[in-house]
Order: C-alpha cells, then structure tokens, then sequence
C-alpha cells in the first residue's frame, strides 16, 4: 500500500514521505475487535487546511505518530463486515477521527468503522465527492443553518469571509445558486475579478472589511454571514448583522479568541451558529451530501478545483499553508 506517512523521531523532528506500507498497519488501528469496519480502496483524497497541518506534524491535529493525513476519501469497497456495504460500491468518508486520530486519506486504502461511511449518491462521481469534500459539506451545513434561521434571498445580503478558501469558494456558488447577494471578503487582490465573474455582488478587501473601532454595533448591512476566519473577521461581523440575522462560524484561521459585547444577541435578536463537520450525525450528514449532489452542486465545481498526485502533495502543502491556494485540491490516488 503506497501511501503518505509522516513520523516523529526521539528528538521530536517530523518526517513525512511518500512510503510502500502493508495494508496490516490500517488494520491495526482497529481499537474495537466488536466494531464493524470497511476497507476502501481509495480513488480520490483532498487536500484540507488540517490536512496541511498534519503533513507537517502539527501537534495540534496529530496526536500519535506515525500518521497518514487525509481527512477526505472516495473510493470502492473491497471488503466490509457490515451487510450494508458490499465489494465495489462506490463510498466516501469526511470527518470523524480520518486523518487525524486515524489514518487517512493519503494512501491506496482506508480500513474504518462502517459507522462512517456514505454511500456515494449516484449522481456524484467519486472525484466530485472530492471535489467537495469536507470543504462542500461544511459549506453546505453553513448555508442549511442560515435558512433554518429564515434567512431568505429576500432577508438581504450574505458576506462570505475568506472568499477564495476551499469552504467559502464553495458556500459562494451554493448561495448564488440559491439567489442569494454575496459580498465577498479576501485579502487576495488577484482573485477579485474572478469572484465577479462568479456572480458575486460585491468584493471588499481585509482593510475595508475589518472595524477596529470599539463600538459595539455597526449600521446592519448583512442578514447573515457565513465565516470562515474568525479572530476580528467574526468580530466585525457580529456587530454588522441586521435584526434577526444569523452568523455561520466555522474557521479559525484569524484567531481563536473574539471580543464583543452582547448587544448584536440582544438589541439585534441575531444568531451565532457554530459548524461541526467532524462529528455531524449521520441522518443529517446523509441530508447534506444528497443535496450537494443535487440542487446544491455547484456549477463551477470543475472549474474551482486542481488535481494533483501524492507525488506533487508537498508542493501543494506549502502553498497552503503560505495563503497561495484558491479553490479546492483534489488528490488523484491511482
């Protein structure tokens, strides 16, 4: 099994490299012999911010060395002890503990508790399942929160935050695809036009976007958001929603902490909804993917998506992590 696989020595330092392992070292990881699992022969993997992370053996996402990132995978069936997967179906798992606490996605096979995987909807293909990935299933959580909240087209204009990152790329086309205004938020002057030409209504820059000021409310221009960057993004948002509006977090890229009073919750009504895509249930995580497979798929999915190989996979990791990556990157896995 050719595979991904990074490493720490006795000193702490972190290799990775691209390596031929035995299929046993998947199965190893089988902490509960009661458990049903399925070996997946991978197709497609992608690459996510946390898988970046990983690759480079960020103490925050890996735990236990060595490891396999990969938090997105898309493949066949082989084998299954669970009488709802047979050999050769066509399945995909995002989240749970896949690349992080697990191996995952970045080899030839996967071997995970059946209680993750989703059968792959027909009318997405399994490089479109990856095409999406975590980034899609997140982004279309995102935008199924803002209409439990009845934010309609009609409420007003939605400001997507980090606009050319894999999630708000993605929550973008779903939401134009919807009807809704996007005002987008980057700091990637580059990408501007291209956002135009994706229908959106409006591009700001950081500088424009962000308030520094210490007042604790804003004139409401938004009816909701969809945040993917946190820090004083998510600030600056909270205090720029109108009455009754609702605010999608899901990113940390800007911070971990926000500072606000609590005037936006109780003079303005408004909603914080925090995005779990990890962990989401299963009747609800079948729900998403159905969507993103029909009404909810992006049109520009093609076309916002680059494939590469394991073999190009650092060159794309440390892209990412500079900030030098638009859209979303598909990992071919022959």
């Amino acid at each position: 099994m050719r595979c991904y696989w990074v490493e720490k020595n006795e000193s702490g330092k972190v290799t990775h490299q691209l390596a031929e392992k035995p299929f046993e070292v998947l199965e190893s990881q089988r902490m509960d012999a009661q458990e049903k699992h399925v070996r997946i022969r991978v197709g497609f993997s992608s690459l996510n911010y946390k898988d970046a992370m990983a690759a480079t053996g960020h103490t925050g996402i890996v735990r236990n060395f060595p490891h396999i990132p990969g938090i997105d995978a898309a493949g066949t069936v082989i084998e299954s002890d669970d009488d709802r997967f047979i050999a050769g179906d066509s399945v995909l798992v995002t989240g749970y503990e896949l690349g992080v606490n697990h191996f995952g996605g970045w080899a030839e096979e996967v071997y995970v508790p059946s209680g993750w995987v989703v059968t792959c909807p027909g009318t997405l293909s399994a490089y479109e399942a990856m095409s999406l990935g975590t980034a899609g299933f997140t982004a279309a959580q995102c935008v199924s929160a803002l209409q439990s909240h009845a934010i309609t087209p009609e409420s007003g204009r939605v400001v997507v935050t980090g606009a050319t990152g894999g999630v708000s790329t993605i929550a973008i086309s779903i939401l134009i695809k919807l009807g809704y205004d996007v005002v987008a938020v980057t700091g990637k002057l580059s990408q501007h036009e291209k956002l135009r030409s994706r229908g959106v209504a409006e591009v700001l820059t950081r500088d424009q976007f962000i308030d520094d000021s210490s007042k604790p409310l804003l004139k409401g221009n938004y009816a909701a958001a969809v945040d993917t960057v946190g820090g004083k993004f998510l600030e600056t948002i909270l205090k720029s929603i109108s009455y009754r509006g609702c605010v999608t977090a899901c990113g940390m890229t800007g911070g971990t902490e926000i500072h606000c009073t609590v005037f936006p919750f109780l003079l303005r009504g408004i909603t914080l909804c925090g995005i779990d895509s990890a962990m989401c249930p299963m009747p609800s995580r079948l729900q998403i993917w159905q969507r993103l497979a029909n009404d909810w798929k992006p049109d520009d999915l093609q076309t916002m998506t680059t494939t590469t190989s394991l073999d190009e996979i650092d060159f794309w990791v440390d892209r990412l992590l500079k900030g030098e990556v638009a859209g979303r990157v598909v990992v071919e896995i022959p």
